[in-house]
């Protein structure tokens, strides 16, 4: 699924510069898995189009509960200013119910990109989702708390190499 992502995100930027933002933590190895098939179609097309790689951290979870207040740790968006044709893609580990990252694109705004193109691995079809979607989307899942592949419980299980739902008990051990 990723090399298809990187697929689409190559042929939509064009030649543009493209700053990949990666929201970490969660966003990690999606993040490395995506750029390391763009690097790929890159050293293989017939352009090649240069990446300015930068990250953010998130921080809107407390256990499995999503907090009022959403915190961006080490905020360096400050960098992206003055850049001329600034196309920046997002990478996010999950979209819930988007409140996280109309937040970050609001910041993001104001550095003045010209274009800002979100790519989120899942996508949680929830009942309280306010019709945020990402540009581009891994997977749609349930309305589940799923761990692995960088995804956390309290900083547990990103080391899975694989993406699960965590049951109850196990929220229960690990609180």
């Amino acid at each position: 699924r990723t090399e298809r992502l990187a697929r689409d995100i190559m042929q939509d930027m064009g030649s543009h510069h493209i700053v990949a933002l990666c929201v970490l933590k969660g966003g990690y190895k999606f993040f490395a898995d995506l750029l390391d098939h763009i690097k790929a179609l890159n050293q293989n097309g017939d352009k090649s189009v240069p990446i300015t790689v930068d990250f953010v951290r998130i921080k809107s979870y407390c256990n499995d509960s999503l907090t009022e207040k959403i915190n961006v740790v080490g905020e360096e968006l400050c960098t992206l200013n003055g850049k001329d044709n600034l196309f920046l893609s997002l990478f996010q580990d999950i979209i819930e119910t988007g409140r996280t990252m109309e937040a970050l694109l609001s910041k993001l705004k104001e550095n003045e990109p010209k274009m800002v193109k979100v790519v989120s691995l899942l996508v949680k079809r929830t009942h309280g989702n306010p019709g945020y979607r990402p540009d581009y989307i891994g997977f749609e899942i349930p309305d589940k708390f799923v761990v692995g592949y960088a995804l956390d419980y309290n900083e547990y299980f990103r080391d899975l190499n694989h993406i699960c739902i965590l049951k109850e008990k196990a929220k229960e051990k690990y609180k």
